[in-house]
C-alpha cells in the first residue's frame, strides 16, 4: 500500500469510526448509565481483543516491555486529563464555544510542530486555512443562540492538555520503535485503563446500573469496545502518517461531522448561517495542505536546482 493509499485509509477509517462510535457510546451509557465503566471496558476490552488476536495469530503486537510502558505512561496520563478537562469545560461552557477553543488549536499545533518536530511553518495558503477554520467556528457558534463566553478556567487548561497530547504522541510515533501499529494501541489501551477502575469501582450509582445490566446493555458495551479498538487503530495509524497538526484538523473535521449528524438526527437544528459556517470550515480543511518536514523541503529545493525550467 503506497503512502498516499495508506492515509487515505487511515484517514477515513478514523473519521468513519469516530462517527459511529459517538453515536455507539451514547447508547451504550443510555442503556447503562455508567459512563466510567463504559470508558474502562473501551480501553481494557481493547487490549484484550488485541492479545487475543495476537494469540490467534491474525496480527502481529509487542510485548509488554518495561521501558515502552514507562514512555507511554503520559502517553495514557495526558489521554485521561483531556477527557476529565473535556467534561469539565462542557460542565461550565456550551459545546459552541468549546468549539471555538477547539478549532484554535492547529494555529498553536502547527508552531509547535515547528518547534519540536522538525515540521515547516504552513504555508500561506494552510495559514489561510487554519485562520479560516477558526473563523467558520467562530460564525457558527455566534449563529447558535445559545452561545455564551464562560468557564475560560477550564477551557485554557484542556487547550493547552490537549495541544500537549497532539505533540507528545506524534514524538512517541517518531521516537519509540514499535514492531506494529498494534503494540501502539495495546500499550496506550491498557495503561490508561488502570485507573479508571478506581472511579466506576468507587462510585455506588455506577455499582447499582451494572448490577442491573441486562443483556442488551452487554451487546451495546460490546459495540463500543470493538468500534474503540478500531478507532484507535486507525487513530495511530493516522497520526504516523500524518503531522501533528493534520491529525488535528482531521479531528476538528470530524467534530464537523458529528455536529452536522446531530443537525439531521436530533431536535437541536442550525440556522442557515450556521450551516453556511460548517460548509465553510469543511471548505478550508479541504484546501489545507501538510506542511512538509524541514529535512524534505531541503532535498526538494536541492533537487529543483538541477532541473531545467519547462
Amino acid at each position: 500500500m503506497s503512502s498516499s493509499s495508506g492515509s487515505v485509509f487511515a484517514v477515513g477509517g478514523y473519521m468513519l469510526c469516530s462517527a459511529t462510535l459517538l453515536i455507539s457510546n451514547k447508547y451504550a451509557i443510555h442503556k447503562l448509565p455508567a459512563p466510567s465503566f463504559v470508558l474502562f471496558s473501551q480501553l481494557a476490552g481493547t487490549a484484550i481483543v488485541v492479545k487475543t488476536a495476537q494469540a490467534l495469530g491474525y496480527i502481529k503486537c509487542d510485548a509488554l516491555e518495561k521501558s515502552k510502558a514507562v514512555k507511554f505512561l503520559p502517553v495514557a496520563l495526558i489521554f485521561l486529563s483531556t477527557i476529565f478537562l473535556n467534561i469539565k469545560s462542557l460542565q461550565y461552557a456550551n459545546v459552541e464555544t468549546f468549539m471555538v477553543f477547539r478549532f484554535s488549536t492547529p494555529l498553536c499545533i502547527s508552531v509547535a510542530d515547528y518547534l519540536f518536530l522538525g515540521r515547516q511553518l504552513p504555508s500561506p495558503r494552510s495559514w489561510a486555512c487554519l485562520l479560516a477554520l477558526l473563523v467558520g467556528a467562530m460564525g457558527y457558534a455566534r449563529s447558535d443562540s445559545s452561545f455564551g463566553v464562560k468557564g475560560y478556567a477550564f477551557c485554557a487548561l484542556w487547550y493547552g492538555v490537549f495541544c500537549l497530547d497532539q505533540i507528545y504522541l506524534k514524538h512517541v510515533v517518531n521516537t519509540v520503535k514499535m514492531d506494529s501499529n498494534w503494540g501502539r494501541v495495546y500499550y496506550s489501551n491498557l495503561l490508561a485503563s488502570a485507573p479508571l477502575i478506581f472511579t466506576f469501582a468507587g462510585d455506588a450509582s455506577e455499582l447499582e446500573a451494572l448490577r442491573g445490566m441486562d443483556k442488551a446493555a452487554a451487546v451495546a458495551v460490546g459495540v463500543s469496545v470493538v468500534l474503540g479498538a478500531a478507532m484507535s487503530y486507525f487513530a495511530w495509524s493516522a497520526r504516523a502518517l500524518l503531522s501533528a497538526t493534520s491529525f488535528t484538523v482531521v479531528g476538528n473535521v470530524c467534530k464537523l461531522l458529528t455536529i452536522s449528524i446531530n443537525v439531521v438526527m436530533w431536535d437541536k437544528h442550525a440556522s442557515p448561517v450556521g450551516i453556511v459556517c460548517l460548509l465553510f470550515c469543511l471548505g478550508s480543511a479541504y484546501f489545507y495542505k501538510q506542511a512538509p518536514l524541514r529535512a524534505e523541503a531541503k532535498d526538494e529545493n536541492d533537487g529543483k536546482e538541477l532541473q531545467l525550467p519547462k
